[in-house]
């Protein structure tokens, strides 16, 4: 994904807070073209991916045109080469012979002060039929993304060309070769079209949740053919797409055509690849299961919105209306995934109106509660109230046209004033903002306080922008210093919206002390908004923005769900195994006034089994958190599909540990079709050259039995190939730990009670540089008929990509480990497991000195 993605939409408002920044970074001198690096020794820092491929430098995203061309693979990526957060986009370049060894070259195209490059893909013209190169010497052509440094952000399909084999680029001067005038169509896929003789181009309409196809015969200009989706998946926006052929079950005459789209809102809900299975006539996609027609199990309505009434829900407040809605309203985007004529839809009387629906009491009968949601994603936020601050003394409020009285500030920040912010449900009329008009988010630096003393036991603060902790790589934070000393810090979420974080600060009453405002950060929400500082002996309540439908169990909230930002309702299932027999009700809730914010609800139904959500029946290539924007090789020399993805998450991906470096991809792996009980499925494995790193002498154990302990083995090592055939006994759960030791750990083990097979990382060492990074993430996977799991797994400096079930489902995560952490256990809790065969092999490091 060429941009951070903000938790609210696709963010326009995210776009224009860019294009300042990205303009004063054009400012600066042309960024020179490094030389070709190998870089043996200094690939050895903390986390450094050991047979992984990471820049020697900077921040690296998505995957770009991997291709094979005179005996190298060649594999481009999204690169900063400034700094070590987004920001700068241009295209990186390495090399390999064999997809493990890597050699990274001088950067292969910048941006410029017109556009930077986003993702795209690279294709070897054969013929010349771009008429870039000649018929002796033909060009590779990149096709890619041009985000445009205006206003609008407009992107644009462009192309640049190379005539040495891929060692330098030129930008084609009749740029761009696709515009539809659009902020969302990026990431193009191009790849030659057998049935029609041309060129075919796969490329995002983000935010539709639709792939567009284009045909051409000389790469310059395009033909649209036809759209797929919305489907499957449309919890994030889609992007980066890839199309390709696959033989089912090795029969060259049963293939069919695999779709790829990357989106955040994947399994793990952020980052992750879907895929579908279907044919392809040359014109259009048309998916074998596109996971949109599903029927959930039946039970006892509730309430279904059908007979143009609330059926007795009462409703209160403005956006309700007097009725359901029917479908779809006039003039507003298409509403999807309802049952029947009709639904809530609060959009009713638009965002800014707002009320609650309530429903009669009723009787929990059934286990579990099944409903359709959609619209905003505002979670309920238990002790929320109307924004309002409780009594208290004042610090600073930023409502006057300068600073507060003895408020100095520093860098970037010197001269920076209150400014009037017209940002969704932003409270107070003004706010002191870090982005500034001439820099934006480049600019950076401190603004302090006067000091004070501490008479009060806390200390309320209105706060928005950018979430870059304190400890990070470019902090957005406030703080509060006592005695020279941090104690108190705070930021935003990458939001527009200011809200109240409190502070206890009892133990310090009667002390000195002062506020004090950090910006360092300059990529992507590298800034920071402050509404107001109080005094108070009440800790201030956030403000309510839900969209939410909620559970009552005497008066109170139990369960709650919220939407993905999404016009298309999904399939939503509370299990109330402990509230059958008691009185419930249902509150749908729209407290939110700015962009999402109004919720669609249908069909509440009482049930014995629980329906399933679109993440959960839509393809996954991966289930781990670290998956995204996987692309295939182009003419690979074996005939086989490798695809590469970037191992890293938009949620903490300019936040991980990692330095001088920031960003790596997962290993290759070769895809294939199988059939499995009747159904054709994709299988996914490490391509085969990984056995170049292979050191001679594998360690082996056979028929190791392990009970409610945990079993170290006698072998370890940070790059690790290991292969295991675990047989479930009678332990709840059964796995692997690696990077074991010293209190830390990675587990890699299943779950018999909920069959699931799953990585833990709550424990994995460093992991406080995000609140959602210590996890653990599961996927549903069936022990064979003997009760048999067979994993192998990947072990590197920072990352584990699992593969389970022949390679029909695999998860990928990064940990950061203590480097002295490198043991390998058997585990077992709630009973007994057995090893029946292990074999650990140690990885030499593919980095070439």
């Amino acid at each position: 994904m060429p941009v951070p993605p903000a938790p609210v939409p696709r963010a326009r408002r995210l776009i224009a807070a860019l294009v300042p920044a990205a303009l004063a970074l054009a400012a600066l001198p042309p960024t020179p073209a490094s030389a070709a690096t190998n870089h043996g020794a200094a690939y050895q820092e903390p986390y450094r991916p050991q047979f992984h491929f990471s820049p020697a430098r900077n921040w690296m995203n998505d995957p770009n045109g991997p291709i094979y061309h005179h005996g190298a693979y060649h594999l481009f990526f999204q690169y900063n080469p400034a700094g070590t957060t987004w920001g700068n986009m241009s295209w990186g370049h390495a090399t390999s012979p064999d997809l493990v060894h890597w050699t990274e070259q001088p950067l292969a195209i910048p941006q410029d002060d017109t556009a930077m490059i986003f993702s795209g893909g690279v294709v070897d013209d054969r013929t010349n039929s771009s008429g870039l190169g000649t018929t002796d010497n033909p060009p590779l052509v990149a096709v890619y993304t041009s985000a445009a440094r205006t206003p609008d952000g407009r992107q644009t399909q462009s192309l640049a060309y190379s005539l040495d084999g891929g060692s330098s680029w030129t930008k084609y001067r009749g740029n761009p070769v696709l515009d539809i005038g659009s902020s969302d169509f990026r990431d193009p896929k191009v790849l030659w079209n057998d049935r029609t003789g041309s060129w075919l181009m796969a490329v995002a309409l983000s935010d539709r949740h639709q792939i567009r196809f284009y045909s051409s015969h000389d790469l310059k200009s395009w033909t649209r053919l036809s759209e797929f989706g919305p489907a499957g998946a449309t919890g994030g926006v889609w992007e980066c797409p890839d199309l390709f052929p696959l033989a089912v079950d090795g029969d060259p005459a049963r293939t069919k055509w695999v779709l790829t789209v990357s989106t955040n809102g994947g399994p793990q809900h952020s980052t992750a690849v879907q895929y579908f299975i279907g044919d392809f006539d040359g014109t259009s996609f048309t998916a074998d299961d596109p996971a949109g027609i599903y029927t959930p199990p039946a039970g006892t309505l509730v309430n279904g919105f059908d007979d143009g009434t609330y059926g007795g829900w009462t409703a209160t407040g403005t956006a309700f209306g007097t009725a359901p809605a029917p479908g779809t309203l006039p003039g507003r985007q298409p509403v999807s995934g309802f049952t029947g004529p009709g639904l809530v839809n609060t959009f009713l009387g638009g965002d800014a109106a707002t009320g609650d629906l309530l429903s009669p009491p009723f009787t929990v009968t059934r286990r579990y509660l099944n409903f359709q949601v959609g619209g905003g994603n505002h979670p309920y936020v238990q002790g929320s109230g109307d924004g309002s601050a409780p009594p208290g003394s004042t610090l600073a409020d930023f409502q006057g046209p300068v600073l507060p009285a003895g408020w100095t500030a520093t860098g970037g920040l010197a001269g920076i004033t209150p400014t009037k912010e017209h940002l969704d449900g932003s409270l107070g009329g003004s706010v002191l903002d870090t982005f500034t008009p001439a820099a934006g988010d480049a600019a950076t630096g401190t603004m302090t306080s006067p000091e004070f003393t501490i008479d009060h036991r806390y200390l309320n603060l209105l706060i928005g922008g950018g979430n870059h902790p304190a400890g990070t790589d470019g902090e957005t934070t406030v703080s509060l210093v006592v005695d020279g000393r941090v104690v108190r810090t705070a930021t935003g979420r990458d939001s527009g919206e200011l809200n109240w974080s409190s502070w206890d600060i009892g133990e310090f009453a009667g002390r000195r002390a002062t506020v004090r405002i950090v910006d360092n950060a300059t990529g992507g929400w590298g800034h920071l908004m402050v509404g107001g500082l109080q005094l108070s002996d009440q800790q201030a309540r956030p403000k309510d923005r839900q969209t939410a439908v909620n559970l009552l169990l005497d008066g109170q909230v139990v369960r709650s769900a919220t939407g993905s930002d999404s016009e298309a309702l999904d399939w939503t299932s509370w299990d109330l195994a402990d509230l059958i027999g008691r009185q419930v009700q249902v509150q749908i809730a729209d407290h939110a006034t700015g962009g999402w914010g109004h919720v669609l609800a249908d069909r509440f139904t009482l049930a014995d089994a629980p329906a399933l959500g679109m993440v959960q029946r839509a393809h996954w290539l991966d289930h781990g958190a670290d998956f995204y924007a996987a692309t295939s090789v182009n003419d690979e020399p074996h005939g086989r599909r490798v695809v590469i993805g970037w191992m890293n998450n938009w949620a903490y991906a300019d936040k991980i540990p990692t330095s001088p470096w920031r960003g790596a991809d997962t290993f290759p792996r070769e895809l294939a079709l199988t059939t499995v009980d009747g159904r054709t499925v994709l299988v996914q494995r490490p391509v085969r050259e990984l056995e170049e790193l292979r050191e001679r002498r594998p360690w082996r154990g056979t028929d190791l039995p392990v009970r409610d302990t945990r079993l170290p083995l006698p072998v370890s090592g940070a790059a690790l190939e290991i292969n295991a055939r675990l047989r479930a006994g009678t332990a709840r759960e059964f796995g692997l730990a690696v990077h074991d030791g010293g209190g830390h750990w990675t587990r890699i083990g299943y779950d018999t009670a909920s069959g699931e097979l799953y990585v833990d990382r709550t424990a994995s060492g460093t992991t406080a540089f995000h609140e959602s990074f210590a996890a653990v993430h599961r996927a549903k996977l069936h022990l064979d008929p003997n009760g048999r799991l067979d994993l192998r797994i990947l072990v590197d400096a920072s990352s584990v990509e699992v593969y389970a079930g022949d390679g029909t489902l695999v998860l990928t995560d990064q940990i950061f480990p203590d480097p002295s952490d490198t043991g390998v256990a058997l585990y077992a809790d709630g009973g007994a497991a057995r090893a029946e065969s292990l074999t650990v092999r140690h990885l030499r490091s593919s980095w070439r000195g």
